[in-house]
């Protein structure tokens, strides 16, 4: 979708506006959009037809949507670009596999004594949680990404590298729901809470406990996670 070098030195250069950069406010702007509903999931998203609507080059445009891409929020199609909703009967079976990836980390040092947790891993992730406990984030969808580099840390520690990249690639694949997850207060709260008391567990060996409460995290009643998707991709499936 890249330009001639021609084109691209025609375009307007990217300037700095109010609160970031021009590029900044084209995919925060764009992104919020799809978040909210406002872009239906018929609706072509182009270069020249973003650049219109937000009377920018399309350099900035381009940017946004490739940030989008890796974001999980949209995807490539043969026109251009579109918002990415899977179906409930997918997410189902994806939030199900993600359960089975999450716990059998854990679940694998209980069966195997040899296998043995990454315990500086650990302690770095932990330290982590416990600055976001002491200083809270404010609710935002992109805070999905420090919740999936909790999970991609905890898999990763128990030593099975496939293991952690099937989880990593599950994650990305329901990203875009699981974003609406992380809009309240109350959310954001729980979430800090429930990693460190995980982390604790597993840094105590208690990895028994620390087993039931990584399952009670990522979602013991799968109807209730069913439920928070279904009306996150009901306000993605509005009509722009």
């Amino acid at each position: 979708m890249s330009n001639g070098p021609r084109e691209r030195a025609a375009e307007e250069p990217t300037v700095a506006v109010p609160g970031g950069s021009l590029r900044e406010h084209v995919y925060h702007r764009l992104r919020d959009e799809i978040l909210n509903g406002r872009v239906s999931p018929r609706e072509r998203l182009t270069e020249p037809k973003l650049s219109r609507a937000f009377e920018v080059s399309r350099t900035p445009v381009r940017e946004a949507l490739s940030r989008l891409l890796s974001d999980g929020l949209v995807e490539r199609t043969d026109f251009g670009y579109a918002v990415v909703v899977p179906s409930l009967a997918d997410l189902r079976d994806m939030y199900e596999l993600r359960i089975t990836l999450e716990l059998r980390g854990i679940a694998r040092a209980i069966e195997n004594p040899q296998v043995r947790h990454d315990r500086a891993l650990l302690g770095a992730e932990l330290a982590r949680w416990q600055e976001m406990r002491d200083v809270v984030p404010d609710p935002d969808p992109s805070f999905v990404v420090l919740d999936e580099g909790f999970h991609r840390a905890l898999s990763q520690a128990s030593g099975n590298g496939q293991l952690t990249d099937a989880l990593v690639g599950v994650n990305q694949k329901i990203r875009a729901v699981r974003m609406h997850d992380f809009i309240e207060d109350e959310r954001i709260t729980a979430t800090i809470t429930e990693h460190i008391e995980i982390l604790d567990l597993v840094l105590d060996d208690r990895l028994s406990d620390a087993l039931r409460a990584l399952h009670r995290h990522v979602g013991e009643s799968l109807e209730v996670v069913m439920e928070r998707a279904s009306h996150a991709m009901a306000r993605m499936a509005v009509a722009g």
